[in-house]
């Protein structure tokens, strides 16, 4: 089957991982797979191209570009697409609006929530598209029932797939690694470490993050928190963690290839987001065997069963977030506990296998049970 992916570009986050690991594992299964940027390819472009995988950049620029849209134009013909698969709402209406006329199977997946003022305009095009739209894919119940509910999705065209992660490549955390981690961050032998993944913006809340560490650390001295990612708001994270007096156990590591291996140093890992979709740091630290603390936004409840896997808090509460990564670094057999459970879930309902084979279905317009692909209840 030939298949072409449609992204604005494959720089680092949850959206470019997934859509990365996606088009891997249909390059294997066998599909004729292309990925089309709509502005530039990505730093994470070229794991796909050393597979001999074609990435091509479209360099848009502001606005109705005809030049882009042409090229993304002459790309899907000259692959002989079958399935076009859009990511998040820019890159669908871009290329519904580039492919107009042309026979294809248009599937798009929402990756996030939606609903900030920025997006209005976007959702407004969107739903423009939705026409030539076959089947609206949600990562999560909650963004689909929002979607539904505001509606920008029709309900007869919504539908869930969980995002998937490759688990197996997840090892889980090792003393060895916690040790190695505490080397290289010039920590004493008895500290903790928190950990979290994510792009340092507005949405992923880090401020609150740091905030509700201040509290921790006012407790427990030998904690550490460790932020990998990158973002518009590093200089003023920064600065906020030291003006909280924690700036010398707030460790800022930036974009890493080796997040896999710095999961494993973790004791505990928190995301403290406004809004999310269906989390792909959260099912790695699942996979890694990671207690967790996430606000309870967007899909995290879908991935963190409270109580069972770690916590889920409210969002924007700084005390109820040092309250539950407190109780988890006192605790530390309840933590390991929370750990194995989120192990054993991810396994059973958050696979990359579960994932590409609920797209396969859509690609060929089975029938599926319900509006819900793959519940991850």
């Amino acid at each position: 089957m030939n298949i072409t992916h449609v992204v604005e570009s494959l720089a680092r986050g949850g959206l470019e991982r997934m859509v990365i690991e996606l088009v891997k594992l249909q390059h294997r299964e066998g599909h004729r797979c292309q990925v089309i940027c709509l502005f530039d390819a990505g730093s994470l472009a070229h794991e796909l191209e050393e597979l001999g995988i074609p990435v091509t950049a479209c360099g848009k620029q502001e606005g109705i570009d005809m030049r882009a849209l042409g090229r993304v134009r002459e790309l899907v013909r000259a692959h002989g697409t079958r399935i076009l698969h859009t990511h998040n709402a820019v890159a669908h209406y871009q290329a519904v609006l580039a492919t107009c006329g042309l026979r294809l199977r248009v599937i798009n997946t929402r990756h996030g929530m939606g609903g900030n003022r920025r997006a209005r305009r976007r959702e407004w095009f969107y739903r423009r598209a939705l026409v030539r739209t076959n089947a609206v894919v949600a990562v999560c119940e909650a963004a689909r029932s929002d979607a539904v509910r505001r509606g920008i999705v029709p309900r007869s065209k919504a539908l869930v797939v969980p995002n998937g992660i490759d688990v197996g490549s997840f090892p889980t955390t090792t003393t060895a690694m916690r040790e190695r981690l505490k080397r290289i961050l010039l920590l004493p032998d008895h500290a903790q470490i928190i950990g979290t993944v994510g792009r340092l913006n507005w949405a992923k809340d880090q401020v609150n993050l740091i905030r509700a560490f201040r509290h921790v650390h006012d407790r427990r001295p030998d904690s550490a928190l460790v932020l990998i990612g990158d973002g518009e708001l590093r200089e003023e994270l920064e600065q906020y963690a030291v003006a909280e007096g924690v700036g010398g156990s707030v460790h800022f590591l930036g974009d890493r290839n080796d997040v896999r291996e710095l999961l494993q140093g973790l004791d505990l890992f928190v995301l403290s987001s406004i809004s999310e979709g269906y989390s792909m740091a959260l099912l790695e630290a699942c996979a890694t065997g990671l207690p967790i603390i996430a606000t309870d936004v967007g899909g995290n409840s879908e991935i963190v069963f409270d109580g069972r896997t770690g916590h889920l808090v409210p969002a924007r509460d700084a005390c109820a977030l040092a309250e539950g990564m407190l109780e988890l670094l006192r605790d530390e057999p309840q933590a390991r506990r929370f750990g194995v459970a989120a192990r054993d879930w991810v396994e059973r309902h958050g696979s990359l296998a579960a994932m590409a084979s609920r797209y396969g279905a859509l690609y060929d317009d089975l029938p599926c049970d319900g509006r819900i692909i793959g519940s991850a209840a």
